[in-house]
C-alpha cells in the first residue's frame, strides 16, 4: 500500500497590537502573520511554524503563499530541512516550511524514540523589550512603565534632523539609569552624521547601536571605529553576507525570517561566532510560535530580543511562557 503523502499548507492571521508599534519606516497596530502547517497522516500529528512576509524585503502575504505552495508537492513527497535550502531562497516562507518541519521533527522523534533533531539544551531565555518610537517623554514613560519586568531596554530611534534621537535617549537613561539600554535607528540615519550620533551617544552608556544607516550605505562604517558596538540587522541576511558584516560591525542580528528559518541560522550562527562577531536573535513582531524555533538558535548569544509576543494585545492559545521578568520558557506541548 502506497503511504498517504503529507499536506502543506498556510494560513494569514492577524494579531492586534497593544497600542501602535512605530519604528523610523512607519506604524502600525495589527501583526499580519502566515501559520504554515505540515500534516503527516503517517504520525497523525501536524507540525506547524510562523512567519512574517515583510515589505521592507519585497515579500508580500500572497507571494509567500505562492513560494509556499510551489514547493508542496517537494514536502509532500518528504523533502527534508536540508533539501528546504535548495528548493527556495532564504526569506519568509523557507522560515514557515521550516519551522514546521523541525516541530514535524521533533514530534516523529518522540513517538520512535529517536534521537531529537536537536539535542542540545532548550533553556528560558530572557528577552530584551523594545520601546515603540515616539517622543522622549512617551519613551521615557514607557521605560518607567516596563522597567520593573525587563532588566534591558531597546529604543527605536527615527533619524529626524537635529537632535530627536539623542533627546530621546537621554530622557529614557534618566527614567532608567541602572538598565542595560540598546538603541535600533532602523537605517534611519544618513551616512553623513552617523559618527557624530554615535560620539554624542556615548555619555548613556549603550550596549550597541543596532543598523544607524540603510543597508546599501554602511560602507561608510569602515571609515571609522565606533565607540559603541554597532549590529547589522537589515544588512545581514545569510552566510553570503557575513564577510562583508565582519568589516564594519560588530555584532549581527539573526532572525528567522530573514535566514529562511532554524536549519540555516544555526550555520550563520556558528560562521559568524567563527569571525568574532557577537551574537544578538532577534524577531519580527509575531506570536509565541514564531519565536519557540528561535528559542533553539538563542541559546548561548549574547543578546536575545524575541519580545514580539510581548507587543501583541493577545497571543496565541496555548502559547510559551512569557514570564512578566522578560524569561520566556520554551513548552513541548505548543512546539517542539
Amino acid at each position: 500500500m502506497t503511504q498517504a503523502a503529507r499536506t502543506l499548507t498556510s494560513c494569514p492571521e492577524d494579531f492586534a497590537i497593544r497600542g501602535s508599534f512605530t519604528i523610523a519606516r512607519g506604524s502600525r497596530t495589527v501583526a499580519h502573520v502566515l501559520t504554515v502547517a505540515i500534516f503527516d497522516p503517517a504520525l497523525k500529528q501536524t507540525g506547524r511554524g510562523e512567519c512574517v512576509p515583510y515589505a521592507h524585503y519585497g515579500e508580500t502575504m500572497g507571494g509567500t503563499q505562492d513560494q509556499i505552495a510551489s514547493v508542496a508537492a517537494q514536502v509532500a513527497a518528504g523533502a527534508s530541512r536540508s533539501d528546504l535550502l535548495d528548493l527556495l531562497p532564504a526569506g519568509a516562507a523557507r522560515n514557515g516550511i521550516d519551522a514546521a518541519l523541525w516541530d514535524l521533527d521533533f514530534k516523529a522523534a518522540r513517538a520512535s524514540r529517536s534521537p531529537s533533531p536537536w539535542e542540545g539544551p532548550i533553556g528560558p531565555v530572557r528577552t530584551v523589550r523594545t520601546l515603540s518610537l515616539a517622543t522622549p517623554e512617551e519613551m521615557a514613560s514607557e521605560a518607567t512603565r516596563v522597567a520593573p519586568n525587563f532588566s534591558s531596554l531597546k529604543l527605536k530611534l527615527g533619524g529626524e534632523p537635529g537632535n530627536a534621537d539623542i533627546d530621546r535617549v537621554a530622557a529614557v537613561r534618566a527614567a532608567v539609569p541602572d538598565h542595560q539600554l540598546v538603541v535600533d535607528a532602523n537605517e534611519s540615519w544618513s551616512p553623513d552624521v552617523v559618527e557624530l550620533r554615535i560620539e554624542a551617544l556615548v555619555p548613556f552608556a549603550l550596549s550597541l547601536v543596532e543598523q544607524p544607516v540603510p543597508a546599501d550605505q554602511d560602507a561608510i562604517l569602515e571609515t571609522f571605529k565606533s565607540a559603541i558596538p554597532l549590529c547589522a540587522d537589515e544588512s545581514f541576511h545569510t552566510t553570503a553576507d557575513l564577510d562583508r558584516i565582519a568589516a564594519r560591525y560588530d555584532i549581527v542580528n539573526l532572525k528567522l525570517d530573514k535566514t529562511g528559518g532554524l536549519t540555516h541560522a544555526l550555520e550563520a550562527k556558528t560562521a559568524a561566532s567563527a569571525l568574532g562577531l557577537d551574537i544578538m536573535v532577534g524577531c519580527m513582531v509575531g506570536t509565541s510560535l514564531a519565536m519557540a524555533p528561535a528559542l533553539i538558535l538563542a541559546q548561548g548569544v549574547d543578546l536575545v530580543d524575541l519580545d514580539g509576543p510581548y507587543l501583541l494585545a493577545e497571543d496565541r492559545k496555548p502559547a510559551l511562557d512569557l514570564g512578566q521578568d522578560g524569561w520566556i520558557k520554551p513548552r513541548l506541548d505548543f512546539w517542539g
